[in-house]
This record gives structure tokens, sequence and C-alpha cells, in this order.
């Protein structure tokens, strides 16, 4: 029953919801929960809220892209997005930050494997980094 919660804690702190798994994280390791059990909730809840993120981005371009090519800042965006995104998504792990930047990297239409692998890999080692501190 623990992972489950720890699982929904983690899917929703990495939507738009102010909330932080971390302290979930934290809360679970503290109180005997399994590593690996607690990794795996922890990690899978957060991948697959940033992987809704990203196709929501996905969605949103469908319905402001004619908007962003007739701006100047939306059109320049775009063309900065795409040179930089994927350094952009070494930052996805951050708090309060990289929750948006998921979404982002739908709008921008990154490639989805590399950005599973990238957003979904630091998601999994900053769990990782903070079990080390517990």
């Amino acid at each position: 029953m623990a992972e489950i919660v720890l699982f929904f804690s983690a899917f929703l702190a990495a939507t738009i919801f102010p909330f932080s798994s971390e302290v979930a994280f934290i809360t679970a390791l503290s109180n005997e929960m399994p590593y690996l059990n607690a990794m795996l909730s922890a990690s899978s809840g957060n991948i697959l809220a940033i992987i809704a993120n990203y196709w929501f981005g996905y969605w949103l371009y469908d319905k402001t892209k004619s908007k962003l090519q007739k701006s100047k800042s939306g059109n320049w965006s775009l063309e900065y997005g795409h040179k930089y995104g994927y350094f952009i998504l070494l930052f996805s792990w951050l708090p309060v930050i990289g929750d948006p930047i998921t979404l982002v990297a739908g709008v921008l239409r990154l490639k989805f494997i590399n950005f599973v692998v990238v957003a979904g890999s630091l998601r999994v080692a900053r769990y990782y980094f903070l079990s080390t501190i517990v």
C-alpha cells in the first residue's frame, strides 16, 4: 500500500501540482520501505508523469503552432528550443523548473525516446542521490 502512495505522490509531483515527491520518498525510506520498492515506485510514477507532460505539450503544439510561428518571440523560442532542447533537458530533474521543461519538450517535439532516456534517467538519478543521504 505504501508503494502505491509513493507512486502517486511521485506522479503528482512531476505534474503541475505543487507537491514534493522527495519528501515522500525520504519518508518512505525512513519508515523502512525496502530500497528497491521505493526506487521503483517513485521512479516509475515520476517517469510516467513526465511522459504525460510530454504528450500534453505535443498536443499543445498543434493548438498553438500558428500563433508561435507568427510571433517573432515565438518563432525565436522554437528555433532556440530545437537548437538547445536536449541540453535544456539536463535541467529537467530540478524542482519547480524541471516539470515545465518536460512539457516544453513535447511542444518542441523532441524525439520521444531521447526525451525518455535523458529525462527519465535524471529522475532515477535524483532518487538514487536522495537515497544516499537518508
